[in-house]
């Protein structure tokens, strides 16, 4: 067996695919914890890093013992879910060496999926597909952890023939993206064809194949990417800014080149420019545990890539999640220059008129952006960092009333911040606060949708209405003075309030109050029989029994009512509306136009 070099790191593996197809489960099955019950929603929001070691590899596939390795291990990234994190995505597709894609075997291809594929392509980052939820196949027997080969012939005819189709139609799909693929164990060259390996990360059926062939890969076609000098200055990515018992603020970071050891001078981004500090201490996760869940960590003096990792330093406080971090030797202010430069290229599309969103993450920054982008909701400002008092008084100044929001994804709301939000004579300002992306923004949106609605109700409140009215026989309870008279509502809505006029244009009287079984009421719709008082109208004279009459609507109303209003009018309304304008533009034909 040959011996493992030390001059080659450790692969970063990425995991990708569609929300819900069992990323997170799959890595879980790996290494043997539960991270998906404590996700909001069960879908992860931050980039968590795993090691697996060659031993543990060895082990879950026993097939690999005659296999020589030279790598020390695996590190896994489980990348976001939703199809927001197209931003984080990329970039973890640029961090990794390779990458699993998972598709679940019952639902093939999603749009995510796809996604995933294209920044794959551009990236040209060798990958796997994992085909998952074997066990979901209709009348699957489990194999608890059997390669899949064994599992698969165990299997009746019916469900071998499923999979197989299944499989085909994963082909079928990856052929037309112009991908040539096949089932692991049918391919002859990697480097020519995608393999697919079913999996199920419920029992186990199928992990010993997928690790075997990312080792395949890993050794195969990365030699030249893997070797490092172990001497180079550490290079890495701040997966999150974390206040650790005893420590104080500590960065969760991945290392993907190089070595960072205690006492080294690192340079990491704030919001105010770099962050120059000596490394305190070195914390790393026990293998098989995911750094974002890990409450027991080992102190390590150094650390060679690629690994996730905790560093300890002294002000800390304020690093911008998502930013690079690098060793300083020598040259420290072309190492600053780098950072601020990978900083100016942060994706985020400002807009003139938009919302304010904070987060805690460069990364979510970002996809919180995209995700408002593709809903054509514009941003104004976006920053890294907790909610403050600062936040909310900027975001007050916003003329459009509807972008008078503040997003906050995971990031906190600074105490002085929450005083004026408990208090609306001191904030108008909506904000919303979560630490699910998609659920964050759908609550933006139905916010926005209500008060556009409540908005709208308001200006059509003033509107005047059509309507048309006849007067009922043995209904006139009063003459003149005003006239008090019975009428049942042909079409329209009646107000009161309001002038009438005869349907040949000519002015009758002012609409003042209306009764219904003796109660005062402020409209009427078509078919009710009301009791109304005109003023200036005299019965025998102006009005007679029978008449019909229709409310005089102002010309600006109109306007309203045809541009804007004419999908809230029901038919009735709408030929009550034509005979009114049809009167009134006999003699002026663009009135009310």
């Amino acid at each position: 067996m040959a011996q493992q070099n030390p001059n080659i790191r450790t692969p970063i593996v990425c995991v990708m695919g569609h929300v819900d197809h069992g990323k997170t489960s799959l890595l879980d099955r790996i290494r043997g914890s539960s991270v998906v019950s404590s996700e909001a929603g069960a879908i992860t929001q931050h980039i968590g890093a795993t090691i697996v070691p060659i031993e543990a590899i060895r082990t879950m596939s026993g097939t690999m013992e005659k296999v020589p390795i030279n790598i020390p291990g695996l590190l896994f990234i489980d990348t976001p879910g939703h199809h927001a994190f197209t931003t984080l995505r990329a970039r973890g597709g640029a961090l990794a060496d390779m990458a699993i894609l998972v598709v679940d075997i019952m639902q093939g291809f999603q749009p995510q999926t796809i996604e995933a594929l294209q920044i794959l392509r551009n990236c040209r980052t060798p990958f796997v597909i994992a085909a998952t939820k074997l066990d979901r196949v209709h009348g699957w027997r489990v194999y608890e952890n059997e390669t899949f080969v064994s599992s698969f012939n165990k299997q009746n005819e019916r469900v071998k023939s499923d999979v197989e189709n299944k499989t085909y139609e994963i082909v079928g799909k990856l052929g037309e993206l112009g991908f040539s693929a096949d089932r692991f164990d049918r391919v002859a060259d990697f480097a020519r064809n995608l393999a697919i390996v079913p999996v199920s990360a419920h029992t186990g059926e199928g992990i010993p194949d997928l690790l075997l062939v990312m080792i395949g890969l890993a050794q195969r076609y990365m030699g030249q990417e893997l070797k490092l000098s172990v001497e180079g200055p550490g290079a890495g990515t701040v997966l999150e800014v974390k206040e650790e018992r005893g420590l104080g603020t500590t960065l969760d970071v991945i290392l993907y080149d190089g070595t960072l050891s205690v006492g080294d001078e690192i340079a990491a981004a704030k919001q105010d420019g770099v962050l120059v500090t000596k490394v305190r201490s070195l914390l790393k996760p026990r293998p098989m545990k995911e750094i974002l869940i890990e409450d027991r960590f080992e102190r390590v003096k150094s650390v060679a890539a690629a690994a996730g990792i905790k560093v300890s330093a002294p002000q800390l406080e304020g690093v911008i999640a998502g930013s690079p971090l690098f060793v300083i030797r020598g040259n420290r202010a072309e190492v600053e220059e780098r950072i601020k430069k990978e900083m100016q290229e942060i994706h985020v599309k400002l807009a003139d008129e938009g919302l304010v969103i904070k987060a805690d993450t460069i990364g979510a920054l970002e996809a919180l952006c995209k995700e408002l982008e593709a809903k054509e909701i514009g941003v104004m400002r976006a920053e890294v960092g907790p909610v403050s008092r600062h936040d909310l008084i900027e975001t007050e100044t916003i003329k459009n009333q509807y972008y008078r929001a503040l997003l906050a994804f995971n990031t906190p709301i600074l105490p002085d911040a929450a005083e004026m939000i408990k208090n609306p004579l001191y904030t108008q300002v909506k904000v919303f606060a979560g630490n699910v992306i998609y659920q964050l923004i759908d609550q933006y949106i139905a916010w926005r949708d209500e008060q556009r609605r409540l908005a709208e109700q308001k200006k059509f409140e003033h509107i005047v209405m059509p309507a048309k009215i006849r007067l009922l026989p043995d209904c006139v309870f009063r003459q003149s003075n005003p006239a008090v008279v019975g009428v049942r509502v042909l079409g329209g809505k009646l107000r009161s309030d309001v002038d009438l006029i005869k349907p040949d244009g000519k002015k009758i009287g002012h609409l003042k109050t209306m009764q219904l079984r003796s109660e005062t009421i402020r409209e009427a719709e078509a078919g009710l029989e009301v009791a109304i008082s005109i003023e200036g109208a005299t019965v025998g004279r102006q009005i007679n029994v029978g008449d019909d009459l229709l409310v005089d609507i102002p010309e600006r109303h109109v306007k309203v009512l045809e541009r804007e209003m004419m999908k809230t009018l029901n038919p009735a309304a709408q030929e009550v509306l034509l005979e009114y304008t049809t009167m009134r533009r006999k003699a002026e034909p663009f009135w009310g136009k």
